[in-house]
């Protein structure tokens, strides 16, 4: 491969970068640009003269297509014959149904599978030289594949899935139904009538007849406990952070309706063609609306941004590259049959029958009797919660005893009604302060200071301010003080807290968001019994909107920074004089190169209370004293056996309260936390010891010769201490396991071509004065010293990037420091080592290379 080969950038990020060009196609069709997100994949299954699948990717606002008479298969060694026909319009992914005979194609056709395609090449190029790499994220495809042309052929080509963490001998086992209608093509070839056997078992059942609309079906609610527990008779649910839904078909038209009412469908068309889509009449089924993260968790604040989106064109890009699932839980009709009398697990267990095998709506599994154990797991995992509901429990509408909430922190949703006067620094406001219902009034439950930035403080102060009113709108233990201005209680936020005091107050309150899709009235101190209003606006901002507010500001809102500094005179480097003031002062102005590289990411401090010269300590675990603000996140510790609570530094603020702990260099994990397992880069820590520098110079320009070689992107940086840190970007898409064999290659090949001053041996002792290429540093855990972070030596040198034009004999280790690294940053005006966060090279055909080499 030549040496000056462009690896492309992370798809997503260029698609995002280039998505007002892809608007240069037939209206409402997205064009799919090289190194984009992609677009739009379909599967068809078409009975037509002979049985076959047809594949269909998104390409300038068309569907290229490939018809593979087997179909897909997840075995790397079933190279599936796929012959290029002709394109059809966008509009066609939506098909399922029987083409007349005397048509081209007369048959069944059902959509087999769909979702989203991202070419990891340039895709035209790709149709050009005849190969195509693309990732599929479907319900059924998932991966790496390839289209390889055929030589010597026009039209036929193979379609073969890639070696990763989707393949399977098995490459065939797929559900064969519908990821609309759930039907299999030969069910829809025969006309089957599905409905039959379900009517049937509802007349057994004698459920009544009368007609369930989902637009007036009001829902059944939970009330709140603090606990889990395990009991015969009870059935528990994951509780699933995003909006209550319920769906089904008005005079022939599907429905997505909100909690008070709201369509929805416009705004979710995947959940709604599937509800059109499903052979049934008279359903009506409710369920929990969410967007999935890349970690397969509900993410509110995608779920929001979905729901702002209203323009056709918009939606339907966003349908497909943040797509919602919907998980069902209960059915309220079927068929005119009305079946919220009967059993909730009878309920249940014809839902399951209702639904595809895969798709936008899935079935929200149970478990019998144990709710402590899925409560463990809820945990564990980071989900929001369970529902424990009883078992034989009818559907009811309004709040009930029979369904429980049992959320795995302590939070829940309270009324702002009214918020103190900012002092000393701070702008906008001081705190919030929160009421709840009890027993018909609204009560006093505490303040809440905590969630906001700067800037965001200063917006939601607007949108209070116009809500003023005289008196307060609560009752209970009032706060007397001046600083108080009380407002109308029609804003709703959740927060977090630890407990409820005696005195029925919130102990230590943080504000976490604001709750678009819940009323005022439906904030009850639990146990209290009181029925709350439901209802939810269809874009999911209805208590801002119908204030008359921006819905702007219902976004998920970071928590606020306030450090307070100390001993900033403090001597921490003797020699040069420089404070702890300075240390601070300098990790402020690096700040906006830093935070990239801390984002996300499990950090580890090393504090020097009383500067370099004095004791210091290794810091893992973030300290009790530490504010509630300051993300942490807990992981297992495999050396310590233990939970351990990383900091995780994602602004400024938690930068600078790092720093007043007298931290003086950072070290990060590999991965995101988000991610784990899968490390953004591969390290290679060129080590002299008592190696000359310039034979680190040489051991670096090989490395980065042989990742021209084989077209693997590599940059460099400083270790601020002795030597050169040479990072590969691996895009989150191997383990660290592979990560580490990956470098061990590199390390090995880079020391036979150099093995006077090269080697990979790791006792010191046996090294020879020679450069140690250390990729041991590749794994669960391993810490590697931020880019910027300063080094506990004479000088304050800083871990600088560096262009590779300035890796030369002349460089000098200590020569970037504390006093120029923020001048240098900018006058360079980017960061050269910026890109390792967020490349994803092909590590397929680098990989491949490298192993010829070897």
């Amino acid at each position: 491969m030549p040496a000056n080969r462009k690896t492309p950038a992370d798809p997503l990020s260029a698609y995002r970068a280039k998505r007002s060009l892809d608007r240069t196609t037939e209206p409402g069709a997205r064009a799919v640009q090289p190194g984009s997100a992609g677009g739009l994949f379909v599967v068809h299954q078409h009975a037509a003269r002979n049985l076959h699948f047809d594949l269909r990717l998104e390409m300038k606002g068309v569907l290229t297509s490939w018809a593979v008479p087997k179909g897909p298969s997840k075995n790397p060694a079933d190279k599936r014959l796929a012959v290029h026909v002709e394109d059809h319009p966008i509009e066609y992914g939506d098909f399922e149904g029987m083409i007349p005979e005397g048509n081209y194609g007369a048959g069944a056709v059902i959509v087999w599978d769909r979702g989203r395609w991202v070419p990891v090449e340039d895709p035209f190029a790709g149709l050009e030289k005849g190969k195509l790499l693309f990732e599929l994220h479907g319900y059924k495809l998932k991966g790496l594949w390839t289209l390889v042309k055929i030589k010597k052929s026009q039209k036929d080509w193979l379609l073969i899935k890639e070696r990763d963490g989707e393949v399977s001998e098995n490459g065939t086992d797929f559900p064969a139904n519908s990821v609309l209608s759930g039907l299999t093509v030969e069910e829809l070839k025969a006309g089957a009538d599905h409905a039959g056997p379900l009517l049937a078992e509802l007349a057994r059942l004698k459920a009544p007849r009368r007609e369930v609309l989902p637009t007036a079906a009001a829902p059944m609610l939970a009330e709140t406990r603090e606990a889990p527990f395990t009991k015969d008779g009870w059935l528990f649910e994951l509780k699933l952070d995003g909006y209550r839904v319920r769906v089904g078909k008005e005079g022939g038209v599907a429905k997505v309706v909100s909690r008070n009412g709201h369509d929805l469908s416009p705004l979710f068309p995947e959940i709604a063609h599937v509800v059109a889509a499903l052979p049934f009449e008279g359903l009506v089924i409710d369920g929990e609306l969410v967007v999935l993260d890349e970690r397969g968790h509900p993410s509110f604040n995608g779920l929001q941004n979905r729901a702002r989106v209203s323009r056709s064109f918009d939606v339907r890009g966003a349908a497909v590259e943040n797509p919602a699932t919907l998980f069902c839980f209960d059915l309220l009709a079927f068929g005119g049959y009305d079946t919220r009398g009967l059993p909730l697990t009878t309920r249940k267990e014809l839902l399951r029958q209702v639904l595809p095998a895969a798709g936008a709506l899935r079935y929200s599994e149970h478990f019998v009797k144990d709710g402590e154990a899925l409560y463990r797991q809820v945990e564990r995992l980071g989900l929001e919660g369970i529902m424990a509901k009883r078992a034989d429990s009818t559907y009811r509408a309004g709040r009930s005893p029979s369904w429980l909430k049992i959320r795995a922190d302590r939070a829940d949703d309270f009324v702002v009604v009214g918020y103190t006067r900012a002092k000393g620094s701070r702008a906008g406001f001081g705190a919030l302060h929160l009421g709840a219902y009890k027993d018909g009034a609204l009560v006093y439950v505490g303040r809440a200071g905590s969630g906001f930035t700067d800037k965001e403080l200063k917006d939601v102060a607007q949108a209070l301010e116009s809500l003023r009113r005289d008196t307060p709108a609560v009752t209970g233990p009032i706060p007397k003080d001046k600083d108080t201005t009380w407002i109308e209680p029609k804003l709703v936020a959740e927060v977090r807290f630890k407990e409820w005091t005696p005195e029925a107050l919130l102990r230590h309150p943080v504000f976490l968001r604001w709750r678009d899709d819940k009323k005022p009235e439906e904030c009850v101190i639990p146990g209290s019994g009181e029925q709350g209003a439901v209802g939810v606006d269809a874009r999911g901002d209805s208590a801002l909107l119908d204030s008359d507010l921006s819905p702007s500001r219902t976004l998920v809102l970071p928590a606020p920074r306030e450090v307070v500094f100390s001993n900033l005179k403090k001597i921490f480097w003797p020699d040069e004089g420089y404070t702890k003031g300075d240390l601070i002062e300098y990790y402020r102005a690096i700040s906006p190169w830093l935070l990239p590289y801390l984002a996300d990411r499990p950090v580890v401090l090393t504090r020097f209370p009383d500067g370099i010269k004095g004791k210091s300590f290794f810091q893992k675990d973030a300290p009790v004293f530490a504010p509630e603000w300051l993300r942490t996140e807990r992981m297992w510790s495999e050396d310590t056996q233990r939970e351990i609570d990383y900091f995780v530094c994602d602004d400024l603020d938690s930068l600078l309260y790092l720093a007043n702990l007298g931290t003086i260099p950072l070290h990060v994990w590999g991965s995101r936390a988000a991610s784990l397992e899968r490390p953004d880069w591969c390290i290679l820590d060129l080590d002299p010891k008592e190696a000359p520098f310039t034979d680190v110079v040489k051991v670096a320009k090989a490395t980065k010769r042989l990742c021209d070689d084989i077209g693997l992107p590599a940059y460099i940086k400083t270790s601020g201490s002795t030597g050169l840190h040479v990072l590969m970007p691996m895009g989150r898409q191997v383990t660290y396991e592979q990560c580490r064999q990956l470098g061990g290659l590199l390390a090995r090949l880079v020391a036979e071509q150099l093995p006077d001053i090269a080697t990979i041996t790791r006792v010191v002792g046996k090294r020879g004065g020679r450069v140690y290429l250390d990729y041991v540093q590749n794994g669960h855990g391993r810490l590697l010293v931020a880019p910027f972070s300063i080094r506990p030596l004479p000088g304050a040198p800083v871990s600088m990037p560096l262009k590779w034009s300035e890796v030369t004999p002349t460089l000098e280790i200590g020569q970037f420091t504390i006093k120029n690294a923020p001048a240098r940053m900018k006058k360079l005006k980017s960061d050269p080592l910026l890109p390792v966060l967020e490349e994803r090279p092909d590590l397929v055909h680098a990989l491949g290379l490298l192993q010829e080499r070897v």
